[in-house]
């Protein structure tokens, strides 16, 4: 019989030791709702050997838990069939039954004393609350008090031993109380610590602190098949070693790189020097744990309980659990792991130290002095995770990678500086005091002097020049080897990071496609249980609405095109006969510079509704898991600002000015407003000048609202802080932070691949592009950095081993970089019509001219002449002959204003050279991509050789663990194998 008289303290016990009597292993997400520290019978043992005789009655328990046991026997006796006079435990001698009814029992008890204990420290929060509003500052320093000696405040327990290792926030107003309840109790059933405190600045407030122990952190380290260290590296050879300790001397007596950061500005992070291996607690010898408490690091061990997190149910049901839907629910308001303390110190770090690895990021990273210096990835890594870690490594090599394309670029821009002057075309330009343009317009608008634009063929020439087509062939080959080593980058990084081997698991549902498909159930094939599953005609139908939204907003994009189209015919009459002298000589950068700051404003604008259109059809696709989702977000997200981006750079290289007619036959919109043409020195300023602008303002208005935004919040935050004059703890003032941003790192992926595809599929117009990209990025960086480490919560430290669908967006830009540079030489640039008269109209056919004349009389060759009294009446007196920017006849051939021959020349080595340009380029980055290898050979040799030796070291630490056992027990002591 139980032994009533027992107090209820003495019945603690473990889920594992009440189970342990028989070996019954029912799924985790089937068990019942258990609190580990709660009141567990503590002899189950007792109860199944229970002799089944009538004369056996249970003693009367003693006790608050004994009350409800009895009670619940009580109703147990009532609902069956048996006598009076059998013993309820004795119901059947079948073992299933009495586990069964022995579970019932626990959950019972537990059920009401979880409860109890919920409505308790519901009271203790209403108590710490009336306390916190008498003295806020007393209870602040109470909590920063139960600290450890070396540790950060506010990032304990109360008892200043238990770390917290993530916090849950939620408001004591929210009615959503009972899944809360369910879920935390199942919380430290699954063996979690929580604590609960209210907020110092806001009493509707409430944060619960979990805490992981050490079995707990173990046996989820196993499950989750963490990678920790065992053993420090060595190299492959003996002669290895020599080598390397030599070169370490001699790279000791030459000066250190100013751009690395010094070794004692680090930590040593043992998991970079060391051979690393699968956690398990049957082999937890292997390991070297010098201290239980930093074996796992922070980020390791946030990620273990939102591991746990995303598990744990609060409703019965297949798909009622998840942090997430809590969070969605309104249960929760927040979720987040906590800062490793404050960022700031009275005291400088090259003296004191570090306090902790968010200082020691702040002092080596995120600070604006840094901006030179390399950037600390393992640390990066260590704090935040893989996934961010990922995302800043890539950002530093594509910004390292840019260099050479800067310095390229400024050297074919200083090319046409210097050669500026000497241009034979711009020397024609400025002295054609005679030659007689046709009017740009209309009304209002008189023939003009082509001298007049004598600064706009200056400026043309420092982007239209010789080195065009060598800066865009190897613009082409830097993003086939910016990706091809980017590769071999990540493998080195997926390598010292320990993801090699490691693989996503299994994702789980989405709640929203569980919640839209939960009556639909089809078995995975891959774990073998039923799932939801979404029919092939409904994905098809959604799939087809949304590409359907993707067309609509797209033609949005193109209408707004339109409408700057139209606004520049009309800015372009309004210039060329405006009575203000300066603009009527300028009247070309005058339209094309408001036109572009209109376009600047128009695509801002729709940014702001494309990414609620993107969540829309996002959401309407009901995408099975979150990674799916956020692959068909980053798409259409991509889609809509490429598109919206570079719409109207399209128009100008490939439009702008080839519909435009001829004088007397202009082509005109609506009958009313006469196409705009392009300069007699070609169209390509113009294209210039729209990526210049749109750039710059681009990168000024994002770098502003990434930063400007978070910093006024929470200044805003602080200010309210400072009026209660309290010290806060941690997680109060994580809590005032921003949170990241929904959908992660897809805006930072996505703004800096919008800038690779401006650097590099119109690099051909705008050789600046590299560097202003350059200087952006460095910029970025530190940007970024302040941003994660000082204005946003610590947001949840995931792994990954790429990343994602922007490694496939990067190369669909390469490929498309290669097609439009080819038309934007060959269309918009005035490359090909000058190399046509060179070698076949120009004075250097018959080489009787020096080279450097080759192109003397381009200017009026690249001019027809055109009848003025045609459409106008012209005096005598007045020339009655003007030229405009075309090959026709002249009008007193036998075919007036016919194509001449040289417009088929040249439309013939237009497409010739698009042909030959894509050919080539194509065969050189294939080429390319086929020299350089995914995975460095050095590194393959490597992870072979440490794979065979790590299989040796586990070989021989097992043979050691069992002889010193063998001693400890006294048995003989033998040197093979057991």
């Amino acid at each position: 019989p139980l032994e009533g008289h027992r107090s209820i303290r003495s019945m603690h016990t473990s889920i594992s030791e009440i189970l342990k009597e028989k070996p019954l292993n029912p799924s985790r997400r089937s068990l019942p709702c258990l609190t580990q520290n709660q009141i567990h019978p503590q002899s189950l043992s007792h109860v199944l050997s229970m002799p089944c005789t009538p004369d056996d009655k249970p003693q009367t328990p003693v006790g608050l838990g004994g009350g409800i046991l009895l009670h619940y026997l009580g109703q147990q006796k009532k609902n069956t069939s048996l006598e009076p006079s059998v013993s309820p435990f004795c119901c059947s001698l079948e073992l299933v039954s009495r586990m069964n009814l022995i579970k019932a029992l626990i959950k019972a008890v537990k059920d009401h004393y979880g409860e109890e204990s919920e409505a308790s420290a519901y009271k203790a929060g209403r108590t710490d609350e009336s306390f916190l509003i008498q003295k806020p500052a007393i209870r602040a320093k109470l909590e920063a008090r139960g600290t450890n000696p070396g540790q950060p405040s506010g990032l304990m327990f109360r008892d200043g031993k238990k770390r917290i290792d993530y916090i849950l926030v939620y408001r004591k107003s929210s009615p959503l109380v009972e899944k809360r309840v369910t879920f935390e109790r199942n919380l430290r059933a699954e063996g979690l610590m929580l604590e609960k405190v209210p907020s110092l600045t806001n009493t509707d407030i409430m944060f619960v602190k979990i805490h992981v122990p050490w079995d707990t952190l173990c046996k989820y380290a196993e499950q989750m098949n963490i990678r920790m260290p065992f053993r420090k590296k060595m190299y492959f050879t003996d002669w290895k070693s020599k080598v390397m300790g030599r070169c370490r001397q001699i790279k000791s007596w030459l000066p250190s790189n100013p751009m690395k950061l010094d070794k004692e500005a680090l930590p040593d992070l043992e998991e970079t020097d060391c051979y690393t291996a699968p956690f398990s607690r049957a082999r937890m010898h292997h390991f070297t744990i010098n201290n239980r408490q930093t074996f796992f690091s922070n980020s390791t061990r946030s990620r273990i309980v939102h591991h746990v997190l995303q598990r744990t149910k609060y409703e019965d049901g297949k798909s009622k659990m998840g942090i997430n839907r809590l969070l969605g629910n309104g249960t929760y308001e927040a979720a987040f792991p906590p800062h490793e303390g404050g960022y700031r110190s009275r005291h400088p770090i090259n003296t004191h130290g570090a306090q902790n690895h968010r200082h020691l990021l702040y002092e080596r990273w995120a600070r604006w002095g840094m901006w030179y210096k390399y950037q600390p990835l393992d640390l990066i890594r260590r704090y935040f995770g893989e996934k961010i870690g990922l995302y800043f490594a890539w950002l530093g090599w594509y910004t390292g990678m840019l260099i050479p394309a800067a310095l390229v670029g400024l050297f074919v821009f200083l090319y046409g500086l210097f050669t500026m002057d000497t241009s034979q075309v711009s020397k024609e330009i400025c002295e054609a005091n005679t030659t007689i343009m046709c009017p740009m317009c209309e009304q209002n608008c008189k023939p003009w002097k082509l001298s007049d634009s004598c600064v706009y063929a200056k400026v043309t020439h420092l982007f239209d020049n010789g080195g065009t087509v060598f800066f865009a062939i190897f613009m082409a080959i830097w993003a086939t080897v910016f990706l091809e080593f980017w590769k071999r980058r990540r493998a080195e990084l997926t390598y010292d990071w320990d993801l090699i081997d490691w693989e996503e698991e299994e994702e789980n549902l989405r709640p929203q496609f569980e919640a839209k498909y939960s009556r639909l159930e089809r078995v995975n094939h891959i774990s073998g249980k039923p799932e939801p599953f979404q029919p092939f005609t409904d994905k098809l139908s959604r799939l087809i609405i949304s590409v359907s939204g993707i067309f609509f907003m797209i033609s949005l994009v193109l209408t707004a095109v339109f409408a700057v189209v139209v606004f520049r015919l009309i800015a372009m009459e309004k210039f060329a006969s405006i009575d203000w002298e300066f603009v009527k000589k300028n009247w070309q950068f005058a339209t094309s510079g408001t036109g572009v700051c209109i376009n600047f404003m128009i695509i801002m604008s729709l940014n702001v509704v494309y990414e609620k259109v993107a969540y829309l059809l996002t959401n309407l696709e009901h995408p099975r898991t979150e990674s799916e989702w956020e692959n068909s977000f980053a798409l259409k997200m991509f889609l809509f600002q490429f598109v919206n981006l570079n719409s109207s750079t399209f128009y100008i290289a490939f439009f702008l000015g080839r519909f435009a007619g001829r004088p007397g036959k202009y082509n005109q919109l609506f009958n009313r407003w006469r196409l705009e043409e392009c300069h007699p020195s070609g169209c390509l300023i113009d294209l210039c000048l729209q990526m210049g602008v749109i750039m710059v303002l681009k990168q000024i208005w994002n770098n502003f609202m990434e930063l400007g935004y978070p910093l006024l919040q929470n200044w805003w935050s602080r200010r309210k802080m400072k009026r209660t004059e309290i010290q806060l703890p941690q997680w109060d003032k994580d809590w005032n932070l921003q949170p990241m941003n929904a959908h992660g790192l897809v805006d930072e992926y996505l703004e800096m691949v919008l800038q690779f595809g401006f650097i590099t599929i119109f690099v051909a117009a705008f050789p600046l592009a590299p560097l202003l990209a350059l200087l952006n990025n460095i910029i970025e960086i530190r940007l970024d950095a302040y941003k994660f480490v000082t204005q946003w919560r610590r947001p949840m430290p995931a792994r990954a081993t790429d990343i994602g669908i922007w490694h496939g967006i990067l190369e669909g830009i390469g490929v498309l970089a290669v097609i439009t540079n080819a038309f934007v030489i060959a269309i918009t640039s005035d490359y090909i019509p000058r190399f046509v008269y060179a070698f076949r109209y120009g004075p250097c056919v018959d080489k009787r001219y020096p080279q450097d004349e080759c192109l003397r009389g381009y200017m009026n060759s690249s001019l027809s002449v055109f009848d003025m009294g045609e459409r106008w009446n012209v005096s005598e007196e007045q020339s009655r002959y003007c030229r405009y920017r075309d090959y026709r006849a002249s009008p007193r051939s036998p075919v007036p204003y016919d194509f001449t021959l040289q417009f088929w020349h040249v439309l013939a080595a237009r497409l010739a050279f698009i042909i030959v340009f894509e050919h080539l380029v194509f065969g050189v980055k294939s080429f390319i991509a086929y020299l350089i290898p995914d995975m460095p050979k050095s590194l393959c040799d490597r992870m072979r050789r440490e794979k065979y030796l790590t299989q040796e070291m586990m070989y021989e630490a097992e043979l050691e663990h069992l002889q010193e056992e063998r001693k400890k027990n006294g048995r003989r002591y033998h040197h093979e194998w057991p």
